[in-house]
């Protein structure tokens, strides 16, 4: 009897196997094949407009770009990790702008996602704690993102760097306001109902529809042409404090209108 019990016991533990084998097999080349990955970016697409939709903005709010801080564009919009992905909903239509997003395999449907709203996207990262040892690609898209403001579009950077500290800007975009002569715009995005990630680096916030949005710009940022290393340093803790500073009256308008 107790022959026959650990039998089928370990049947069921075998096909257990090889349904997650095949379950991966499966999985794989979807992940891999470009259709589906547009329907996923179609669907957050579609969701990220619902909220727009069924969420008004609440007295106070400002613009994301054009509004009081026209006179400053082209300009760098700066986000932070985790708070960044209403960001083309609320960006107003008609404007350009070239987005950076990150290199990794998760970051590409974000890619894919603002590309539906007709934001361009450049892949890098940009955040880095040194803007003396930007990899290569990070280079690349810094020099991607000043040609962008060149041409008179606007640039959106998430400031903070990947699962380093959250919400402590680096010098990634700091560098490329230097580089480029055009003001850091600190934005942030918030919803009166939202789900934070808590277990999240980042804290990563899913908005969800039928509430109340709200936009804040805060003190832009302008970084010379000459700053040396203690300037960009003072820049960047100016980033942080304007960012934060944002992100805070966001959510305070949000959580206190009635």
């Amino acid at each position: 009897m107790e022959h026959e019990a650990v039998k089928g016991a370990m049947g069921r533990a075998a096909r257990r196997g090889g349904t997650r084998t095949l379950w991966r097999r499966i999985r794989e080349p979807l992940a891999q094949s470009r259709f589906v990955k547009n329907f996923i970016a179609g669907l957050f697409a579609w969701f990220v407009r619902l909220i727009r939709i069924t969420s008004p903005l609440v007295k106070g709010s400002t613009q994301v770009a054009g509004g009081a801080y026209a006179h400053l564009e082209p300009g760098i919009i700066a986000l932070w990790h985790g708070q960044h992905l209403l960001t083309p909903a609320y960006y107003p239509k008609g404007r350009p702008l070239v987005a950076m997003v990150s290199r990794s395999a998760d970051a590409e449907l974000n890619a894919l996602m603002i590309e539906k709203f007709g934001i361009e996207a450049v892949r890098g990262s940009g955040g880095r704690d040194s803007s003396r040892h930007l990899d290569k690609g990070g280079a690349k898209a810094l020099i991607a993102l000043k040609k962008a403001l060149v041409a008179g579009k606007n640039v959106a950077m998430i400031a903070d760097i990947p699962h380093g500290t959250p919400r402590d800007a680096g010098l990634g975009i700091v560098l490329l306001a230097r580089l480029s002569g055009r003001p850091i715009l600190p934005s942030a995005i918030a919803t009166s109902r939202r789900k934070v990630v808590e277990k999240s680096w980042d804290k990563t916030t899913i908005n969800l529809p039928f509430g109340r949005s709200a936009v804040i710009v805060g003190t832009p940022v302008f970084v010379p042409a000459d700053a040396d290393d203690a300037e960009m340093e003072r820049k960047r803790q100016e980033v942080t404090a304007s960012l934060n500073a944002a992100t805070a009256e966001a959510y305070r308008l949000v959580d206190g209108a009635k």
